[in-house]
């Protein structure tokens, strides 16, 4: 028991402190809100900006003059909870292994702070969140919606069969592409899927960027990733999977009717990605970290564009949904 009577709080993740979490939350919740990683909202980003990326080239396509509200307002939440119910899922898969790494050991559940048992209800309790606002969706979307659910359970396991976890990871994080598209049409088009083709190749590359923290403990634990794939070669093959995230984008905006506006806005997203190319030091972790964070800004500038863009009227490239 602390000082004033109250439990103490739960130690902080060590490489998540001063946060919200540590100053403001009660004892008991912190180590469930570090298992949702609530302390560190930028994963909620990151699976959010598809959605709105999506449902703001489908408002272009649409001829509509602002991307739907409610639809944005739903993804924000369904984003939250349903990464939460993810992050909570991997750490009771990986809880062996984040126990053998410096930077995870002390997170709530290879520290002994959550049981196992607790954290499945956990995961259940926010994926049943997550389930009431894909359900405000129409058929279509709500089927799509429920297909990620393979992939996000996969994901955990990928690390141990393959350096390419993080393409496992951006087929997940991605899925957003396509959910802001059927939400509005009822279906998916081509634009749609290209759209998710480059939010796969940008999630390849933030998360490798992300990876090189661990690249070392990795190795000794047998964990395996593109960060320890490319190596010092990452540079160049950041640059490579940026510029088909570019190209890709360039594609599914223009596939839907997309103007100046949504030009500015890639390219504005375009230069971001540049210099996370040219500013990259796989051998400084807290650089990593950054320039990591950092794609949250880059992804709200191609939504900025892809919005203006509606807002300046399309005339639409696809027939009016119907909802």
């Amino acid at each position: 028991m602390s000082g004033a009577g109250r439990p103490a709080a739960a130690p902080p993740v060590a490489d998540s402190t001063g946060n919200w979490v540590d100053r403001s939350a009660p004892s008991w919740a912190q180590p469930y809100l570090r298992l949702a990683r609530a302390d560190r909202p930028i994963g909620s980003w990151l699976l959010l900006l598809p959605c709105w990326w999506s449902t703001a080239l489908a408002a272009i396509a649409a001829g509509e003059r602002w991307p739907h509200p409610w639809y944005l307002l739903l993804f924000a939440i369904g984003a939250v909870v349903m990464r939460g119910a993810g992050c909570t899922w991997n750490d009771i898969v990986d809880r062996e292994v984040d126990a053998q790494v410096e930077r995870t050991r002390s997170r709530p559940i290879p520290s002994g702070q959550v049981s196992i048992g607790a954290a499945l209800v956990f995961v259940f309790a926010q994926a049943l969140v997550g389930l009431l606002v894909l359900l405000q969706f129409n058929a279509f979307a709500i089927a799509t919606g429920f297909a990620s659910v393979i992939v996000v359970a996969l994901y955990p396991f990928a690390k141990r069969v393959t350096f390419w976890p993080q393409l496992v990871l951006g087929l997940a994080f991605s899925w957003g592409a396509l959910m802001g598209w059927a939400a509005v049409f009822g279906r998916l088009d081509l634009p749609a899927l290209v759209l998710y083709a480059a939010a796969i190749l940008w999630v390849i590359g933030y998360d490798t960027i992300y990876a090189h923290q661990d690249r070392e403990e990795d190795a000794i634990v047998g964990v395996r990733s593109t960060a320890r794939l490319f190596g010092l070669a990452t540079k160049p093959m950041l640059a490579i999977l940026y510029a088909g995230t570019v190209a890709l984008a360039a594609i599914a905006g223009l596939l839907a009717g997309g103007g100046a506006f949504f030009l500015a806005g890639l390219a504005a997203f375009a230069a971001h990605l540049g210099w996370q190319v040219m500013r990259i030091d796989v051998k400084d972790s807290a650089l990593c970290l950054a320039l990591f964070r950092s794609n949250r800004d880059a992804g709200l500038m191609l939504f900025a564009g892809l919005v203006l863009d509606a807002v300046a009227g399309s005339p639409g490239a696809f027939i009016t949904p119907g909802r």
